[in-house]
C-alpha cells in the first residue's frame, strides 16, 4: 500500500519518540535532560547495563553507541515489535489519532510530484535572490538596510525580491523547462480568468522563503514595497506542499537553537524573527499569516515545554495573546504551558532591539508572565467589581474558562491561583484604625511569638497568653464553627476580617475561610489542611475550649452555629471597646478625674457585662453597682433579707 504525500511527515510531527521508546526502556535520569528531549537509557536491542542508547526527541532520531542501532519512531516500532513497515505505521497512526488513508494506487505518483514541486520552489528561491542584486531592487535593498538587514543577513535567510511585472518568474521558469502545471501547483503563479497567460503571484515584493521542519522550501512570504498595495504581507496560497496552519517560519534553525538551551520565542512576523535571531535569540519562530493553530502549538511543545509568546505592546498584541490563551487552555498538560512577554507600549521586538538593544529584550523575556496571570488580566483589567452581582459574574466567567482545562490536577492548580488573585483583588489591606490594641476593632498586626512560659505555668493558657487569652480562645471557637459550617462565612465576613489572630495558625485559617470557594465543609477542611498542615489544624480543633462547643462536635445545627459565632464576636468587640475606653481613661486620669470619667468607665463596664451575658442569663433580672459590676436582684434581695435576719436575731438576744 502506498501512502499519500505528507502523511509520514504529519505522523512524525505528531509522534513523540521519547514516548514511543519510553515504553521499552528505563531512562537514566542522571544522564537525561527531559526538558530538552535529550534522553539516555540502556539499549533495548542488545544486553548492556550502561546507558548508551540516545534519543533526540526534537530531531526524532535515536542512536546506540554500543550496537549502532539508529532510526526514527517508525524504525523503532518495526525493530522492537518485529512488525512490517505498514504495520508499524498503523500502530503509530492509531496512537497519534490519525486515520489510516485509503489505498491509493496513485500515491507514488503524488510523492514524485511533491519532489518536483519542491525543486520548482528551490528554483524560485534562487531567482528571487538573484533579483535582489539587480538594479530594479535598489529601493528594496535600501529598505532592508534601514531595517538593519545587511547583505550577510539577507544571505543567511535567503531573502530575495520579486520585481514589478506580471510574468517575470513565469517566463524564467518556463525558460528552464518547468511545466506549467508545476508552476501553478507550487502556488507561484495564477491562471488568468481573462484567457491570457498565467501571471506571477508575487510582484514588487521583498521575498522570504518558508521552509518546513526538514528544511525544504514550501512557500514564500512577500512584503509589499508599494504602500498602496492592498496586502502589506502576502503568503503563498495553500498547495500540496504548504499548509500555513501546520508550519512555522524558521522552524528547523529554531529547533536546533532551542536544543542548545535558548528560550523558544514565538514572534508575530518574519522581520521580528530575523531581528531576534541576529540579536542572539536564535530559537525564534512565527506563525504564517494566521493566528496560532492547534497543530502549531503541538509543534512548539515538541521543541520546548514553555515557549514564550512575544507580542507587540499594543491592543492588537494583547488581543492576539488572548486568542492564544483560548486555543491553549484545552491543550494544556502538566509541564506543557506558555509564558507571555509583552513588549513596551507601541513597540514590537524589532523596534525594541533597534532602540535599546538585546539587553532590553532579554529583560522583557525574563519577566514573561505565566499564562494564568494574563488570563486574570484579561478577565479583570478595566472592570469594576463594586457589587455582589459583578463579582458573581466574574466567578461564573472564570469557572467557564477553567472548565476548558482537561487535566484535573492542572485545573485544580489553576483554580488555586485564581483564588489567590481573587482574594488580593477583593480583600485589599484595610487602613489602620485610630485606636490601637487589637481585637475586632484594631488593625491586624504582624505576629510576634510570646516569650515561653515558665515551667510552673506552662500548662495554663490564660496565664501564658496574658490579657489577650480570652480573645484568643473566642477566636479559635469562631474559626472552628465557621470551618464546620461554611455557609455562614458570607454572613459573618466583616467580623471575620476584623479578627486580630496574632497566632499564625489562626491567622492562616482566617484567610482560608475568607478565600472560601469550596462546595462543602469537607472540601473546605481539605483546603485548610493543605494550607496550614493537618497537625496544626487538628491541634487547634482538639483544644478543650473548642472541642466542647456543640456545633463543632456535632455540626449541622446552623441556627446554633449562627448564635455561637454572633455571641463570640460581640464579646470580642465589647472587650476591645472596653479596653480602648480604659486606655483612654488612664490617659485622662493624669490630667483630670471627675464624675464624667467615672460615668464613662461605668458605661464601658456595663456594655462589656451585657455582651458577656449568655442568652439564658440575659433573661434574669440584674442591677448594676456604681462601678458597673453586675448584681443579680434576687441574690441581692436574698442577701439583704439574710442580713436583716441576722441583725434582728442579734438584737433580739
Amino acid at each position: 500500500m502506498s501512502l499519500p504525500p505528507g502523511f509520514l511527515d504529519e505522523l512524525r510531527n505528531r509522534t513523540s519518540l521519547v514516548q514511543v521508546v519510553g515504553r521499552k526502556v528505563m531512562w537514566d535520569n542522571r544522564k537525561s535532560n527531559q526538558a530538552k528531549g535529550d534522553m539516555w537509557a540502556p539499549c533495548p536491542f542488545h544486553q548492556e547495563k550502561s546507558a548508551s542508547f540516545h534519543v533526540d526527541d526534537r530531531k526524532g532520531f535515536y542512536y546506540c553507541f554500543g550496537c549502532h542501532a539508529k532510526g526514527d519512531a517508525i524504525s523503532f516500532v518495526r525493530e522492537s515489535e518485529n512488525v512490517e513497515f505498514m504495520e508499524a505505521i498503523e500502530i503509530l497512526a492509531r496512537e497519534a489519532g490519525m486515520p489510516m488513508p485509503a489505498r491509493d494506487p496513485q500515491a507514488a505518483k503524488k510523492a514524485d510530484r511533491r519532489e518536483q514541486l519542491s525543486e520548482v520552489m528551490e528554483q524560485a528561491v534562487r531567482f528571487f535572490r538573484m533579483q535582489l542584486r539587480a538594479g530594479a531592487a535598489t529601493e528594496a535593498r535600501a529598505y532592508l538596510d534601514r531595517r538593519g538587514l545587511k547583505e550577510d543577513v539577507r544571505d543567511r535567510f535567503e531573502i530575495g525580491f520579486a520585481p514589478e511585472g506580471w510574468q517575470n518568474l513565469w517566463d524564467h521558469l518556463r525558460g528552464q523547462g518547468v511545466a506549467e502545471d508545476l508552476i501553478l501547483g507550487a502556488g507561484l503563479a495564477k491562471a488568468s480568468d481573462r484567457g491570457k497567460a498565467p501571471y506571477d503571484v508575487f510582484r514588487n515584493r521583498i521575498m522570504f522563503p518558508i521552509r518546513d521542519a526538514r528544511g525544504r522550501a514550501i512557500a514564500f512570504g512577500g512584503r509589499a514595497m508599494d504602500p498602496r498595495d492592498n496586502a502589506k504581507y502576502l503568503n503563498s496560497p495553500e498547495t500540496e506542499l504548504f499548509d500555513k496552519g501546520r508550519n512555522l517560519y524558521n522552524h528547523a534553525p529554531a529547533r536546533e537553537a532551542a536544543g542548545k538551551g535558548q528560550p523558544l520565542i514565538v514572534a508575530e512576523g518574519y522581520m521580528d524573527v530575523i531581528a531576534l535571531s541576529e540579536a542572539g535569540f536564535g530559537a525564534s519562530v512565527a506563525p504564517l499569516g494566521t493566528a496560532v493553530t492547534e497543530t502549531q502549538m503541538q509543534l512548539l511543545w515538541r521543541i520546548t515545554d514553555e515557549p514564550i509568546v512575544a507580542l507587540d505592546g499594543d491592543k492588537a498584541g494583547l488581543r492576539a495573546a488572548y486568542r492564544v490563551i483560548d486555543l491553549a487552555l484545552p491543550l494544556l498538560q502538566a509541564g506543557k504551558t506558555l509564558r507571555f512577554a509583552l513588549m513596551p507600549e507601541g513597540k514590537d521586538p524589532d523596534d525594541l532591539l533597534r532602540a535599546e538593544g538585546a539587553g532590553a529584550v532579554s529583560k522583557v523575556l525574563e519577566g514573561a508572565m505565566p499564562m494564568v496571570q494574563l488570563l486574570w488580566r484579561r478577565e479583570t483589567e478595566g472592570k469594576v467589581f463594586d457589587s455582589p452581582e459583578r463579582k458573581a459574574a466574574l466567578d461564573a466567567r472564570l469557572r467557564d474558562v477553567l472548565r476548558q482545562i482537561q487535566d484535573p490536577g492542572l485545573r485544580r492548580h489553576y483554580g488555586d491561583e485564581i483564588k489567590e488573585l481573587r482574594f488580593q483583588l477583593f480583600r485589599p489591606q484595610r487602613p489602620k484604625r485610630a485606636f490601637g490594641g487589637g481585637g475586632a476593632g484594631g488593625p491586624r498586626r504582624a505576629w510576634n511569638a510570646p516569650a515561653p512560659p515558665s515551667a510552673s505555668v506552662k500548662s495554663s493558657l490564660l496565664v501564658a497568653a496574658g490579657d489577650t487569652a480570652e480573645n484568643e480562645l473566642r477566636e479559635a471557637v469562631i474559626l472552628a464553627v465557621l470551618l464546620s459550617t461554611p455557609e455562614l462565612i458570607a454572613e459573618f465576613e466583616q467580623g471575620l476580617e476584623m479578627l486580630n489572630c496574632t497566632d499564625p495558625v489562626r491567622a492562616s485559617l482566617r484567610d482560608v475561610l475568607l478565600r472560601n470557594n469550596a462546595d462543602s465543609a469537607a472540601a473546605l477542611r481539605e483546603e485548610a489542611e493543605y494550607r496550614i498542615g493537618p497537625e496544626p489544624l487538628e491541634n487547634l480543633l482538639a483544644a478543650r475550649h473548642v472541642a466542647v462547643v456543640p456545633c463543632v462536635r456535632r455540626p449541622g445545627d446552623i441556627e446554633l452555629a449562627r448564635m455561637t459565632v454572633a455571641e463570640e464576636l460581640s464579646k470580642i468587640t465589647a472587650r476591645s471597646g472596653a479596653a480602648a475606653e480604659i486606655a483612654e481613661a488612664e490617659e485622662d486620669l493624669e490630667h483630670l478625674a471627675d464624675e464624667a470619667l467615672t460615668w464613662r468607665l461605668a458605661q464601658a463596664a456595663k456594655a462589656r457585662n451585657e455582651a458577656v451575658l449568655r442568652k439564658d442569663e440575659g433573661e434574669m433580672d440584674y442591677d448594676f453597682g456604681p462601678n458597673g459590676a453586675r448584681l443579680d436582684k434576687d441574690e441581692r434581695d436574698a442577701f439583704k433579707a439574710l442580713t436583716e435576719q441576722i441583725r434582728f436575731s442579734k438584737h433580739g438576744n
